[in-house]
């Protein structure tokens, strides 16, 4: 087994070489060039045991060529010069054959980036799969003393990406990325939850094990509550998953041509604009996109080239800005944003064990599971709670219920936001935990 890895990543210089040297190549009358690069790492276990342990190595050349508004795009995961001029032709015959593009936007002209270097952690790069391996059996260990059945993942990650364009425009990023899941099972009881950060060592692998297994054990047994509007507290692995939600949803195009929950209509039902401006939600939901944020410290840019920035998102209960793609900003005369992502929400220095101990009676969810759309017009959406759902009775985890399915209004879920935890990362997001005064439950569940 291999003790290290020498990292194979292209440098920020390497990378810019390149695009570079592909632009110069090009004969179309623009070009835009993506290159992306990663070295992942992956361990998997299961029944207290590792089960696969990979490593693979990816790296895309994209090419798009422009003639007018006709475009074409060639990619390549070979950098020797012949793919690379292949890739640069087919491109280039492609784009003078294409229709016409009616939503055809200008190449992108240079940004501006935020001055900062996004987190770039060497151990994360170097760990071996022999690390790998033994904080994995850390966990199998733990899992195995509490009789419970435990299995996840653990996985590390460098990426860099770099875009370039016959205008001038030139970025590059690079981050690294460490992740763990786990999930531990015994009898009717299960737990989970994941946790990411930029640097393997800020990952609490034995402490998140300790506090799963102990979620696990306590939630053996559960009893039936009938369907119904009850307050919720949301640990925050499991109202991130609804919060990308609406942020997703936070459209300027979808809102404008009235498709979204953030659309206005006149007397005639007829899309009248949007409603950005207006206080739809409780004065605690603060949301920022904030690639900066400690917990996060991610790229500067977007795969366009758009610059991703500090934006905030919704301000004291009030969305501040919409999502406009360069097409939709040209076309309102608006400026592009890119993405609203990364998601971070505001919290408090409260825990989630204080959010509960403030509850008289409600239901704790520790994890929203398969959410899908009702009505994208009003951001309805179903899904199911799983992994430990508990009942809460004066201030306090009564006993464990069985699984509910849930119809709701997301809007409507943070009009109801009374109380919040402090934050903490899942994925590319920052969130705390939440209570809600009244969340609907649509049924009993079978789901374990």
């Amino acid at each position: 087994m291999t003790l290290a890895k020498a990292p194979t990543l292209l440098s920020e210089d390497q990378a810019l070489s390149l695009v570079d040297k592909v632009i110069q190549q090009s004969e179309a009358e623009g070009v835009f060039v993506s290159l992306s690069t990663g070295e992942e790492s992956l361990s998997r276990f299961s029944e207290n045991q590792i089960s696969q342990n990979i490593s693979r190595s990816r790296l895309s050349l994209s090419i798009t060529s422009y003639f007018g508004k006709r475009s074409a795009s060639a990619s390549t995961t070979e950098l020797d010069l012949e793919a690379i001029n292949e890739t640069v032709h087919r491109s280039e015959e492609l784009a003078r054959i294409a229709p016409e593009d009616p939503e055809w936007v200008p190449l992108l002209e240079p940004q501006n980036y935020e001055e900062r270097t996004p987190a770039f952690d060497e151990a994360t790069v170097a760990f071996s799969p022999l690390e790998r391996g033994e904080m994995v059996q850390r966990v199998c260990t733990l899992s195995t003393n509490a009789g419970v059945e435990g299995s996840g993942t653990l996985s590390t990650e460098a990426f860099l990406m770099a875009v370039g364009n016959s205008r001038g425009l030139r970025a590059c990023d690079r981050t690294t990325e460490a992740d763990f899941s786990f999930t531990a099972r015994i009898d009717d009881g299960s737990s989970w939850s994941q946790r990411t950060a930029f640097s393997i060592d800020q990952i609490p692998l034995e402490s998140l094990t300790e506090q799963l297994i102990e979620r696990a054990l306590a939630s053996r047994q559960p009893r039936e509550v009938n369907p119904g509007v009850y307050p919720v507290v949301f640990d925050g692995a499991a109202f991130a998953d609804l919060l990308s939600w609406v942020i997703w949803n936070l459209d300027a195009r979808a809102a404008d041509e009235g498709r979204s929950f953030m659309s206005r209509t006149d007397e005639a039902g007829l899309p009248a604009g949007n409603r950005l401006g207006e206080q739809m939600f409780s004065p605690l939901v603060q949301v920022q996109r904030h690639p900066a944020h400690p917990l996060l410290q991610l790229g500067t840019c977007f795969g366009d080239g758009l610059s991703n920035h500090y934006t905030e998102v919704i301000k004291d209960g009030t969305p501040q800005t919409l999502s406009y793609s360069r097409y939709w900003a040209q076309q309102q005369g608006k400026e592009p944003t890119g993405a609203m992502f990364p998601i971070v929400m505001s919290g408090s220095n409260q825990s989630l064990a204080d959010l509960i101990a403030q509850t008289e009676r409600g239901i704790l969810v520790n994890r929203a599971w398969y959410v899908r759309y009702v009505n994208p017009k009003t951001l309805e959406v179903t899904g199911m709670t799983r992994d430990g759902t508990f009942w809460i009775e004066e201030g306090q985890i009564a006993y464990p219920i069985k699984n509910l399915r849930f119809n709701q209004r997301l809007p409507e879920m943070l009009q109801e936001v009374d109380a919040l935890s402090s934050v903490q990362r899942f994925g590319s997001s920052v969130v705390p935990g939440v209570r809600v005064k009244a969340f609907n439950f649509s049924s009993v569940t079978d789901s374990v």
